[in-house]
Parts: C-alpha cells; structure tokens; sequence
C-alpha cells in the first residue's frame, strides 16, 4: 500500500519508535493520526493529536471515532504502544500485572481490529499494522509477562493476515530486538545488551516499517539476525533452548528490578 494520501493512525507515538514512525509515514505522504496516552509528547510531533490509553477499550473506540471525525476514513491502523511490565514468572507477577500487561499488549490489537474491520472489510480495503517484539517470536529472558504478551500479540497479527488478506485487509508485525529508546534501555545494563545484538536507532525502525507498509510486507525485522535465530529455533528446538538457558546464565542481572 503506498502510505500517500493515507490516513494512518499510530498509538505510541509520543517517543520512540512510534513517534519516528509517525514522521516516516507524514514524510512519505500520509496523513497521520499521533495517539499517545502522554498527550504533550503526541502533540509535539505536528500531526493531528489524539489521547488514548490503549488499555481500555473505549478509548480505543473513541480514538478511532476521533480521528476520523479529523481526518477521514482510516485506511491503516499501527497499534505500536505497549509495555514491558513488571519482571520475573510466576511467583512474582501480580494478577494486577497480568492484567496490565495483557490488556495493553494484547487486547489493544484485538479491539483496534474488533472496531475498525467491519469498515475495512465493507470497503475490501485496510491494513492493520503492530509492534509485537523479537522476544514474540523467541523469548524474553527475565520476564514471562512480557514474552507471553508478545508471544500473544504475533498470533493475533498472524490469525488477522491469514483470515482476511484475501479479503483486502492486510497485516504487518513488527518485531525488532533492542532499539535505542526508554522502554528498552532504561533500568538496564547497556553494555550486557550490546552482547546479545547491536542497538539500533528508532528512525532505521522506521524505515523498515514504511518499506515493508509500501510492499504489504508480513513480517518486519530490523534486527535481521531475529529471523535466523527463528530458523535455529524451529530447526531444534531442543539445542534452542539449551543455548538460551547458557545465554540467561551468562548475562544474568540483565532484567530491571521490580519496583
């Protein structure tokens, strides 16, 4: 789909990825909808400005409504905002964190598509965009919530390309690996995550994304390694596994403490 002309809503696009997306998809000619719960930093990027906590469905609603009431039908939706919630498995986490976690990682797909399909399907045409994680498609050391979540967050992405591509709405999942923002780096030793892959900035994220939007691309990866390290881990799952339990054992403390 080329992103010209296009009214393009993005969540999460105060900081980050989100909002180097949001100024990637207004340069290559879209217009853009910024949606954060942080309503200043939305407004920030010039683009029509939106406050949405994604974790609630009728904000979701009401972000969708608002946002065509600015600017028209909308022909993509990036539902980019998430979180990486609280550390630890199952002793640690809180019912309360689950809760968080899976209403801002996971519902908040759900309901974007819930509201926003039977619109894209009556014009057999919409593209619905998300940003899970590399952790979706392998693990996430250190924290269950988040790599279930993420895990979570592809399969939705995935049932959505496969029951409705053939029908004009597309899908992408955006799953990158360490990406020079607050979310992933704050709390966190640098240096022990230059091991594991390089840190790459928002804007290559970007551009990956606006490429992959323009040629209806499923997958995006702008850690190119994450799609070997799937082929190693669906090749032997076995040796996958045991090389990540080395990898945990040598960069052990890497989680952020619980607060």
């Amino acid at each position: 789909m080329d992103p010209a002309g296009r009214h393009i809503v993005i969540t999460g696009a105060a900081s980050g990825i989100g909002r180097a997306c949001a100024l990637a998809f207004a340069d290559a000619g879209a217009t853009v909808t910024a949606s954060d719960v942080n309503l200043a930093g939305a407004e920030a990027t010039g683009l029509t400005a939106i406050a949405a906590d994604v974790g609630r469905e009728e904000q979701i609603e009401a972000l969708i409504r608002e946002a065509e009431d600015a600017n028209g039908p909308i022909d993509a939706f990036f539902s980019n905002a998430g979180i990486t919630g609280a550390s630890g498995g199952p002793p640690e986490l809180t019912n309360l964190d689950w809760d968080v976690l899976w209403r801002v990682n996971v519902q908040s797909h759900v309901w974007a598509a819930k509201h926003l399909l039977p619109k894209m399907l009556g014009r057999g045409d919409g593209y619905l965009l998300s940003t899970a994680s590399a952790a979706g498609l392998l693990t996430q050391l250190g924290a269950l919530g988040y790599a279930a979540t993420k895990h979570a967050a592809v399969a939705v992405a995935e049932w959505i390309d496969i029951t409705y591509r053939d029908k004009g709405v597309r899908a992408s999942c955006l799953c990158p690996q360490f990406v020079n923002t607050p979310m992933v780096t704050e709390g966190l030793d640098v240096e022990k995550l230059r091991q594991i892959a390089e840190i790459i900035e928002p804007e290559q994220v970007a551009q990956d994304v606006v490429q992959a939007f323009a040629e209806e691309r499923f997958l995006i990866l702008p850690h190119e390694e994450v799609g070997r390290y799937m082929r190693n881990r669906g090749a032997d799952h076995a040796r996958w596994l045991d090389g990540m339990r080395r990898l945990q054992a040598q960069l052990g403390g890497l989680e952020r403490p619980r607060e």
